[in-house]
């Protein structure tokens, strides 16, 4: 076959992009390493459970297999230009033909069909090993519920609900206590993703998911809703802290209190009482029973507030009930239009409530 100009060029420009992406996967799994030092990235070559371990190690092997096949390719391409370039005594003669060859379509269709046979039979062996999983009695379960746009933590055994920051045991393998995920979604489609623990595993409305997580150290683990679920999807945020069994014990002794009842903030608990917080807020030992907001019994046990877009401080607390929208643009938070006496007191109220 005669090699024209138009395709080395294509067969060059093919080469480069198949290259590019390869030297991409190499520089992130080298950076792997450096990453995994912290628990505050999110990272996916740097597994911390099983599952992740198991999707990592998939995801090497399929890599390891295009990356032979990009070499074999790469160096038959570099071969034929090398090999059946044009010269210029040659130019006027036309190259030898070879019309069909039954060993060379062999060859192409057989090794394809038993390459996608291992990468299917792989991809179905994790597959399998992931989603069947039994659930040990030992287990924490929770219910995740998706909202826009926050995140819902229920913990049916221990009568625990919380909002936006997942508390989750280590495993000690001598006493394995891995953590059993029910996904659901209040309103539209979300994404649960926490790439070091897990891979993606959707939330849709009037449908049950399942995921599961054993982690191997302790620290924060951040993720994202990686599904567009409106115009703050970019703003709802996961962090999952994984506790050593004493701290986890310990913030579930704290989470099961009632709230905190201080005198000295009646008046900021009446304007809670009397506004339309109670319609949409829950807090323990009051009137306020609603479930389309965050529960707010131990709101000042977390870090953030808005489901990660600010830090839980007393400016960030009195900014978000005055004006949501400065700090999440969109969101279903209601500006609540409060003086600045009733603000200050309820923001006291709230500074209690942990």
């Amino acid at each position: 076959m005669r090699c024209t100009r138009n395709s080395i060029t294509r067969g060059v420009l093919q080469i480069s992009a198949s290259l590019s992406l390869f030297l991409f996967l190499c520089m992130a799994t080298a950076a792997a390493e450096c990453a995994a030092q912290s628990t505050g990235f999110t990272n996916i070559f740097a597994p911390a459970t099983t599952p992740a371990k198991s999707i990592f190690h998939l995801s090497v092997f399929v890599l390891t297999i295009t990356a032979v096949i990009f070499v074999v390719v790469f160096t038959l391409l570099v071969y034929s230009v090398v090999k059946f370039r044009g010269t210029a005594t040659g130019a006027d003669r036309e190259p030898p033909q070879v019309y069909g060859s039954t060993q060379i379509e062999l060859a192409w269709t057989i090794i394809p069909v038993l390459i996608v046979v291992v990468l299917f039979l792989a991809t179905a062996r994790v597959i399998h090993a992931i989603q069947d999983a039994p659930m040990p009695s030992s287990a924490v379960e929770v219910t995740v519920i998706g909202h826009q746009f926050w995140w819902e933590y229920r913990y049916p055994k221990l009568g625990i609900v919380t909002a936006n920051e997942l508390h989750i045991p280590v495993n000690d393998p001598a006493n394995p206590t891995p953590t059993f995920l029910k996904l659901l979604s209040a309103d539209t489609d979300h994404s649960f993703w926490i790439p070091k623990l897990g891979g993606k595993t959707d939330l849709i409305p009037n449908r049950v998911n399942h995921m599961w997580m054993d982690p191997h150290r302790t620290g924060i683990y951040i993720g994202q809703c990686a599904q567009y679920c409106g115009t703050q999807h970019a703003k709802m945020l996961l962090s999952v802290s994984v506790d050593s069994p004493e701290k986890f014990a310990a913030w579930i002794r704290a989470q099961q209190q009632p709230a905190i009842r201080d005198e000295s903030v009646t008046d900021g608990r009446r304007v809670f009482e009397t506004t339309a917080c109670i319609n949409c807020h829950t807090i323990n030992g009051t009137a306020a029973n609603g479930r389309f907001g965050p529960d707010l019994t131990h709101l000042m046990s977390r870090r953030t507030i808005a489901s990660g877009a600010a830090e839980n401080t007393t400016k960030n607390l009195r900014l978000w009930i005055q004006n949501p929208d400065a700090i999440k643009p969109g969101s279903l938070m209601p500006a609540m239009q409060l003086n600045d006496a009733d603000l200050d007191a309820l923001v006291g109220y709230m500074e209690t409530l942990r």
